[in-house]
Parts: C-alpha cells; sequence; structure tokens
C-alpha cells in the first residue's frame, strides 16, 4: 500500500503540473500578461499554498519558530533543487526582467527580513508590512506586465475576446492542478517517511531531508514540467515569486495570526538565514552570464543543496567528523565557488561589451 502511494503521489504531482501550466499559460495570453509574471504570481502563490498551510498550522499550534524555519527551508531548497533540477532539464531562460527587477527584490526582502528578525521575533505589525509590501509588489508586477504587452501586441489582440466559459476552464483548470499537486505532495511525503523508517532512518533525519522537502514537491513538479513544455519564463518565475511569497506572504499571515509574533531560533538567524540570503545573492551571477541557467550551473546547484543537507545532518546528530566538514565547506568550496562565479561574470559582461 505504501508503495501505491507513493506511485499515486507521484502521478498526481505530475498531472496537477501539466493542467497548472497549461492553464496558466492560456490566462496569460488571455489576461494579457506575460508567462513570466503569471509564474510570479498565480503559479508561485498556489504551489506556495503548503508552505502557507503549514506555517499557519504551526503559528496557531504554538510552534511560532517551525513557521519561520519552514519558509527559510523552502526558500533554500527552491534555488538550489528546483531552479537546478529544471535546468538540468533544460537550460533555464532568465529574462531581463528576473535579472534588473525581481531578483533583486527578492535580494532586498530577504535581506529586510534578516533585519527585521534581527531581535529575535517578528512582531505583528512588522508582519503587517511584510503583507501590505506583498500586496504593493503583486499589483505593480500585474500592470507593468499588462502595459509592456500591450507595447508588443498589434491591433488585434486576444485579450477580452476569451468568453466567461473559457476563462472558467483555464481557471478550473489551474484549480484543479493546484489541487492534484497539494494531495500529491502530501502521499508522496507519507510515503517516503514510511520508506525511510523502515530503512531505519532517525526522525531527525527525515525532518531534515523528506519532510523539509516535501512542501516544495509543487515547485519542483511545476518548473520541471513548465521548462518541458518550453515555459521556461514561467519556471524560473515560480522559483523567484516562490520565495517572494514564502517570505512576505506566508511569514506575513503566520505573524498576524500568531498572538506573540514568530520567534526566530538562534540558529535560524545566524545560519539558516545567512544560506538564504547567500543562495539569493548567488542567482544574479549566475542568471546574468548568457541570461541562462545552464545544465553546469544547475548540476552546482543540486550539489550544494546536497552539501548543505549533509551539513544540517552532521550538525544535529554531533558528528565529529562536523568540524572537519564545516572548515571545508567554509574556508575552501564556497569561496572557491563564489570566485568563479565572479570570473565568469565579469568574462561574459566583457563579452557583452565587445560586441
Amino acid at each position: 500500500m505504501t508503495a501505491l502511494l507513493f506511485v499515486a503521489g507521484l502521478l498526481l504531482l505530475v498531472l496537477g503540473a501539466e493542467l497548472l501550466v497549461r492553464g496558466a499559460s492560456r490566462i496569460a495570453l488571455a489576461a494579457g500578461i506575460s508567462p513570466l509574471v503569471v509564474g510570479l504570481t498565480v503559479v508561485a502563490f498556489g504551489t506556495g499554498a503548503p508552505e502557507l498551510a503549514v506555517s499557519v498550522q504551526s503559528a496557531l499550534a504554538g510552534q511560532a519558530g517551525l513557521a519561520f524555519g519552514n519558509v527559510v527551508g523552502s526558500n533554500i531548497f527552491n534555488v538550489l533543487m528546483v531552479l537546478g533540477c529544471s535546468a538540468i532539464v533544460v537550460p533555464l531562460l532568465a529574462s531581463r526582467q528576473i535579472i534588473r527587477q525581481e531578483v533583486p527584490v527578492m535580494v532586498g526582502i530577504s535581506l529586510l527580513l534578516w533585519a527585521l528578525a534581527f531581535d529575535g521575533r517578528l512582531g505583528r505589525w512588522e508582519a503587517a508590512a511584510l503583507v501590505a509590501i506583498l500586496i504593493a509588489y503583486t499589483v505593480f508586477v500585474i500592470r507593468q506586465s499588462r502595459r509592456n504587452q500591450r507595447h508588443k501586441r498589434s491591433s488585434r489582440t486576444e485579450t477580452g475576446r476569451t468568453g466567461p466559459a473559457r476563462w472558467s476552464l483555464q481557471i478550473a483548470l489551474v484549480a484543479a492542478g493546484l489541487a492534484l499537486l497539494v494531495v500529491g505532495a502530501r502521499w508522496l511525503v507519507d510515503s517516503a517517511v514510511v520508506f525511510a523508517a523502515s530503512l531505519g532512518m532517525s526522525k531527525l533525519v527525515v525532518g531534515l531531508t523528506v519532510v523539509s522537502a516535501g512542501t516544495s514537491l509543487p515547485e519542483v513538479a511545476t518548473s520541471v514540467v513548465a521548462a518541458l513544455r518550453g515555459e521556461r519564463e514561467m519556471a524560473v518565475g515560480n522559483v523567484v515569486g516562490s520565495n517572494i511569497f514564502n517570505i512576505l506572504g506566508v511569514l506575513g499571515v503566520s505573524g498576524l495570526v500568531s498572538p506573540t509574533g514568530l520567534a526566530v531560533a538562534p540558529d535560524v538567524l545566524g545560519f539558516g538565514l545567512l544560506v538564504m540570503i547567500g543562495v539569493s545573492i548567488a542567482c544574479l551571477p549566475v542568471f546574468f552570464t548568457g541570461r541562462q541557467i545552464a545544465r553546469w550551473e544547475g548540476a552546482l546547484f543540486v550539489a550544494y543543496y546536497g552539501a548543505y543537507t549533509l551539513y544540517l545532518i552532521l550538525e544535529a546528530g554531533h558528528h565529529p567528523a562536523f568540524g572537519a566538514y564545516r572548515t571545508a565547506l567554509v574556508g575552501f568550496v564556497l569561496p572557491l565557488t563564489m570566485l568563479t562565479l565572479v570570473v565568469v561574470t565579469l568574462r561574459d559582461w566583457r563579452r557583452g561589451r565587445r560586441g
């Protein structure tokens, strides 16, 4: 039964992602907005529903620290694993808008979150400010996209010619896709936890790996399917938009419903948040080089998520090798990677100037 649940969950993820991408791309065409903005808003907010449910539930249950940790872990997973896996399947396009506007916004709100949480707590007023920023940002990108799309269109457009029945069909596709993604992710995670326990893995290791990645499975399925269907900008927009929604929407709403605000654990403030900011900043040089995420860059992202997960497992288990591993990772691997990204970025920038 567990094996059947695992297979059924995987099939629902694929089917849900297919319906979501199909419906969202048609909504973009009919509404006069770009697939990128649909990925940043409709798709990102929809696939972020599991994170919202988990964090709000944790906040209401008095486990506010889990709500904060869930968002930080999901954002790291989104960049390193979702973008990485998608780029390995099909190299992803990074539009000028993503490089010049959306990624800087993601980095900026990550830094804002770190500043707000520096005192160890995200208060209600601070949470309300995050929600207000999300509303303003969403309105801005939709209006900006509609204005840009109008400039690109000829006098005959499809906007406004889509009848109510057609709109209802596309909205139904998106809703059905989201529902299948949520159910499929739940079945997949539940069965994976049973498999892990049968292999003798501790609850701690299962929590750090299977469960923490479970809420981001909709993003994985949606971005990979979008990339395979040729909607490569939507795949990137889904990840960036999900990270923005997680910080502004998930933490904002969770902070509002929590009576005492969200507590921030010292290890999250001193390590997890810094890693989240670091991987957000790393998107800029990766996206800038050729304005795409190549397969080798996707593989690098996936490898770093593996290294990050191993770091958490060794630290939590107080493993004797943790000290040496941390020294090698922080003192050698990370600086070498950042130096490589800087050199590749400068080389690409010089080629662009010569061209």
